[in-house]
């Protein structure tokens, strides 16, 4: 069964696909609502689901109940990589957030499955023999050279 915060990504993503320019205002709380969840769960799923490095832009209104600007970016395939080497992964990065920027890179279509999968098999805890304090940062240097390999 998949979890909520999985609902609610997909949720919006559909609305952004169907939406003229890319962009849709929410109401935090309708959202929360209709999901029959806390608007801190919206919360977790906008900062987690939908930041920069997955090609998202996110504005936060406060009053008047409230709302949500989601915007997809369109951005130069190279530009995105190197954002993502640069700022994103940074000197470690664990295994859930390597994976959910192998899908955002599948998603939008800089990746082919075939490289997502290869990718998520050799940031996996298994791939990695090491120390616990030190596996993120191995897996960082891993998925930088990786996508790195993508820019030549």
């Amino acid at each position: 069964m998949a979890r909520i915060s999985d609902i609610i990504e997909t949720f919006l993503k559909e609305l952004i696909e169907d939406s003229k320019n890319s962009t849709i205002e929410i109401q935090r709380n309708e959202l929360a609502k209709y999901f029959d969840c806390s608007p801190s769960q919206i919360n977790y799923v906008l900062m987690t689901r939908f930041d920069h490095a997955q090609g998202y832009y996110v504005e936060s209104y406060r009053g008047g109940g409230g709302y949500i600007k989601i915007r997809q970016l369109i951005f130069d395939e190279d530009e995105g990589i190197h954002y993502i080497i640069t700022k994103k992964i940074g000197s470690n990065i664990t295994k859930t957030e390597g994976n959910r920027l192998i899908k955002s890179l599948l998603e939008r279509g800089i990746i082919s499955l075939r490289e997502s999968r290869l990718m998520k098999a050799a940031i996996d805890d298994a791939a990695i023999i090491s120390p616990l304090n030190i596996k993120d940062q191995i897996r960082a240097n891993i998925f930088k050279n990786m996508l790195g390999a993508l820019l030549e």
